[in-house]
């Protein structure tokens, strides 16, 4: 059988078609992603500007190294992402596998370091609750409710995104892509850069509001 009448399945009349249709289902899910993350942001926005001081206080609790050293990583993991989509492109399936195990690992490392973040976080009583113990600064409660529930999302995604690519890896060991066919890389790859530009507006709301 010809290499594209491999890849194409039975529901569209070419390879064009079937891409186009991945894509389109991508986007639209990355625009309910993007709608339900917006309904948090909203949320901090509008409590951020009711307590502007206390929000502040609360942000300056945060980790801003660990939070920084995640963004960098996060960045990183976009590049290879990018390059991974290069080597599907050209179908170099060694730099394919590299790139999409060096991505992994990265996002695997920035879980790690917020897995570490919360703990600290944790001990020093900053979790919302019975415990939380941020003195003079209640309301800044507010500010860690919305801290762990935004991160928190944003890791579940990170690790929905490990296990897609780690995915793609192993169809990539299996040669399941070809110079005609790759369009699954892509999409992974959609999913991954909207993972990491939600990061990009936590870090400033979430670590760097404390520091003027």
């Amino acid at each position: 059988m010809p290499e594209p009448a491999r890849a194409l399945a039975e529901q569209f009349d070419d390879l064009s078609q079937q891409r186009e249709a991945c894509e389109l289902g991508m986007w639209t899910f990355l625009a309910t992603e993007v709608l339900f993350f917006g309904g948090l942001f909203l949320a901090y926005i509008v409590y951020r500007g009711e307590y502007p001081q206390e929000f502040a206080e609360a942000s300056r609790r945060t980790e801003l190294v660990l939070g920084t050293l995640n963004t960098a990583i996060l960045l990183t993991s976009s590049l290879t992402m990018a390059l991974a989509v290069q080597a599907a492109r050209a179908f170099q399936t060694r730099q394919l596998v590299v790139r999409l195990t060096l991505t992994v690992l990265l996002g695997s490392i920035f879980l790690a370091v917020k897995g570490f973040e919360y703990h600290k976080e944790i001990s020093e009583h900053l979790l919302p609750g019975a415990h939380y113990s941020l003195a003079g600064s209640k309301r800044g409660e507010i500010f860690f409710y919305l801290y762990f529930a935004m991160t928190g999302l944003h890791a579940l995604h990170v690790l929905a995104g490990i296990c897609l690519l780690s995915g793609m890896a192993v169809l990539a060991l299996r040669r399941r892509f070809t110079s005609v066919y790759y369009h699954p890389v892509e999409i992974s790859g959609l999913y991954w850069h909207f993972v990491d530009i939600v990061w990009v507006f936590l870090y400033p709301l979430i670590y760097l509001i404390g520091l003027r």
